[in-house]
């Protein structure tokens, strides 16, 4: 994660409405939110991964070790909307394996990175599934 990516003071539910043609993020965030009880939502803005300017919504917020250099705060789950699709940040893992590695392949039409899950709407994904993943998700990592 780069160090360019800052908490911010924008309202989640304002960020939503300016940015969701599709009713995909507002749809997304209500599964997030319902797995996640009490979870507390933050937008994170700045220059992520590759050089790209984000906007990601973050879920819960947790500390993740680095192996040289001080722990980071982050967040549990991001959403994200891209140019051309939308992405979720999974920063959980069972073992070895990234939760998004686990279920990607069975939220639905998706394309699965280490910790991150990119498609094309909510249209695509098996909700339940996500629900799944999510929960799965919170009993794994202390976040708060």
């Amino acid at each position: 994660m780069s160090q360019s990516m800052r908490r911010t003071d924008t309202s989640v539910d304002a960020f939503i409405a300016h940015n969701d043609p599709d009713g995909s993020l507002a749809t997304l965030d209500g599964v997030i939110t319902a797995a996640l009880p009490g979870v507390t939502r933050v937008l994170w803005q700045g220059v992520f991964w590759g050089g790209t300017d984000q906007s990601i919504i973050g879920y819960g917020a947790t500390v993740q070790p680095r192996p040289r250099g001080a722990d980071v705060e982050w967040f549990l789950v991001g959403l994200a909307r891209q140019s051309a699709s939308l992405s979720l940040y999974v920063n959980a893992a069972e073992g070895k394996q990234y939760l998004a590695k686990v279920y990607g392949p069975r939220l639905g039409r998706t394309k699965v990175g280490s910790a991150s899950i990119s498609f094309a709407s909510a249209d695509v994904i098996d909700l339940d599934v996500l629900d799944e993943m999510v929960r799965h998700a919170g009993r794994l990592v202390e976040w708060r």
